[in-house]
């Protein structure tokens, strides 16, 4: 079709998909969220013996032959299968038919912040076996970043812009807002989007033990990730994907989707500041966050909501307060901010994608989800952190943030569907 280069088109959320250390599926993730549940536990991949930390938030329920042909996964890494589950529910629940008349302007970008680590461990020690006689062909194909889109392409027949984001803890949120802005000037009338992640592994582990980054909690792994509260020492690493359909607004009124919320705004850019911590007083964080603002024209004051990065590390929860007050002055502390990562634990290139769809259901449901295992106020953390129950409330807008190593920051805007 002849593209409509219109930077002002309206883009909304159509369908989701979640696959999570609290379950594989919208329903499952929502009730664990809304009860503050934690999806945190022992490591069951491998041996943690000599390991100072010996959790993680695993995901226990997914069964690859739910969603992929027999003969497709032994293809794909973990995080593909991730990503290729949670597409096909955001796909079923969006009714979103691609065929040859659409093909060419359905995009699919999918956020990949490590990509194929299972597969690099395991062939690198088949490796040191056999040498070449026993790696199989899929090695490559398996691991790299971006068939997480390419083989959601594939099933579908999608064939507009196919790429993965790479920008470690934000790659799902880049996605999505890089799928946003395609959308909205006219280059996609549609994507399949999100992020995926699946680098539980000795070596994923032992990476982050190294650099000190991880909670050591281990008598009581379910309290370990415990965002803006004084006692957190770390945060917990996780896995999973979420898939999110993005639509142009009037398309998909057209075919009679339902419209689960609409994005408004965007914006990334970066502290150039230091390979792992954050800008002081959170400055990057605070300029995207505005920036995000801007470009929606939003009005900072009907913020109701923030889905925090939150990771439980001391710099990090400090320095996205100080972000967020600088932003908001006094609606500051009116407004609800909730790390969703102290059930889920941290996801890596897939929370952006996570935590975006589950605040697109806070918008939906009314409820803000909380923050468990908040029990120690931190002096430097005084925002309203909706402690450990969640609590009703009508969002008018919800903002996602998502920060990442080597100073990489994304806002994205949500709110609700609206008839004009």
């Amino acid at each position: 079709m002849r593209r409509n280069l219109d930077r002002n088109r309206r883009v909304v959320v159509t369908g989701l998909g979640l696959v999570t250390a609290l379950g594989t599926g919208i329903e499952k993730n929502w009730d664990a969220l809304m009860a503050g549940r934690s999806g945190i536990g022992p490591i069951t991949r491998f041996d943690t013996t000599d390991y100072p930390t010996k959790f993680a938030g695993e995901v226990r329920d997914f069964e690859p032959l739910d969603w992929i042909e027999k003969k497709d996964v032994r293809k794909m890494d973990l995080f593909i299968q991730y990503a290729m589950g949670a597409a096909e529910q955001a796909m079923r629940q969006s009714g979103l038919k691609i065929t040859e008349d659409n093909a060419d302007d359905v995009g699919v970008l999918v956020g990949v912040g490590i990509g194929g680590l299972c597969t690099i461990e395991e062939n690198h020690l088949i490796f040191l076996e056999s040498r070449l006689k026993r790696i199989t062909p899929f090695f490559i194909p398996k691991l790299i970043s971006n068939l997480a889109p390419g083989q959601i392409s594939i099933r579908y027949g999608a064939r507009g812009a196919n790429f993965s984001t790479t920008s470690a803890c934000a790659s799902g949120s880049h996605a999505i807002g890089e799928a946003y802005r395609m959308i909205r000037a006219g280059y996609l009338e549609a994507a399949i989007t999100g992020g995926a992640e699946a680098a539980i592994t000795s070596l994923g582990v032992g990476g982050f033990v190294a650099m000190r980054a991880l909670s050591t909690r281990n008598d009581d792994p379910a309290a370990a990730s415990r965002p803006f509260d004084r006692e957190r020492d770390g945060f917990v690493m996780a896995e999973g994907a979420a898939s999110l359909i993005l639509e142009e607004r009037e398309g998909a009124i057209a075919r009679g989707a339902k419209i689960l919320a609409e994005i408004v705004g965007y914006a990334t850019n970066a502290d150039a500041y230091h390979i792992t911590s954050p800008s002081p007083e959170g400055q990057g964080a605070a300029k995207c966050m505005q920036r995000c603002l801007e470009d929606g024209d939003l009005d900072p004051n009907e913020v109701d909501y923030i889905n925090a990065h939150g990771t439980s590390t001391p710099q990090g929860d400090i320095a996205e307060t100080q972000a967020i007050k600088k932003v908001f002055g006094e609606h500051a502390a009116r407004i609800a901010v909730s790390s969703t990562k102290s059930m889920t634990g941290h996801t890596l290139g897939a929370a952006g994608a996570i935590e975006s769809a589950y605040t697109v259901l806070a918008i939906l449901n009314n409820a803000v989800p909380p923050t468990i295992n908040y029990e120690y106020p931190d002096p430097e953390c005084d925002l309203d952190y909706v402690p450990n129950h969640s609590r009703p409330a009508k969002i008018r807008l919800a903002l996602k943030n998502s920060f990442g190593f080597g100073g990489t920051n994304t806002t994205v805007a949500f709110r609700p569907a609206v008839e004009s």
